[in-house]
């Protein structure tokens, strides 16, 4: 059994993926520049908005200058849709609840920017998770794992009774740099090749599955 299980957001316990494609989709709209399909974001999420917003950007256009108008389009309009088509994929909130019935510690990390992953955490799962953390400016992002690290030490718990669970290669790394067992998921935005190249030490396929192992009933 673990005693506590750290989270990445988009991609494992939130699908937002419509979200963010609608706001990629109207910078570049507003800039004059071709639209990406959805699924094409799904490769281009994971190391944050700057990132995000650098990836989605021609990459002939990817200068200082456009990518900061590319963000001041961007920012407002996901602001203002970001609940618009996202939802918890099926079977997170059942999770959730089994696990803090099981007496387990709860937590979120991701590279969505801070505000606005504690934002969302609270209107999608109030009162479920310990404690949530996102990226703050001029802070690494994931795979840098000081973010786990300080919230495992917050949790009092040791490396190997931690878990940390992402649906991407980013995420193993992240879990396998903070010294965690990383556990990937394949409701996510990545596939279930990715995960196994990228080393994860399980690969699940349902909430209910993630559920025995991490109550050591798998």
């Amino acid at each position: 059994m673990y005693q506590a299980v750290i989270f990445d957001l988009d991609g494992t316990l939130l699908n937002t993926i419509t979200d963010l494609a609608s706001a990629a989709n109207a910078a570049l709209a507003g800039l004059g520049y071709p639209q990406h399909p959805v699924e094409a974001y799904k490769m281009m999420v994971g190391n944050g908005i700057p990132k995000l917003i650098e990836r989605f950007l021609p990459p002939e256009h990817r200068d200082a200058g456009t990518k900061e108008k590319a963000a001041a389009l961007f920012f407002p309009y996901y602001n203002a849709h970001k609940a618009d088509a996202t939802a918890p994929y099926p079977g997170i909130p059942a999770l959730l609840e089994a696990l803090r019935a099981g007496g387990v510690r709860l937590g979120v990390v991701s590279n969505k920017e801070d505000t606005l992953a504690k934002a969302v955490i609270a209107h999608y799962f109030p009162g479920a998770f310990d404690a949530v953390c996102g990226h703050e400016p001029g802070t690494p992002t994931k795979p840098d794992p000081h973010l786990v690290n300080s919230m495992r030490a917050a949790f009092g718990t040791a490396e190997s009774e931690t878990l940390y669970v992402g649906d991407s290669n980013v995420d193993i790394a992240t879990a396998h740099n903070a010294r965690l067992a990383g556990c990937g998921v394949t409701w996510g935005f990545r596939t279930e090749d990715e995960l196994r190249q990228a080393g994860a030490d399980y690969i699940i396929h349902t909430p209910q599955a993630l559920c025995a192992l991490i109550l050591g009933r798998a």
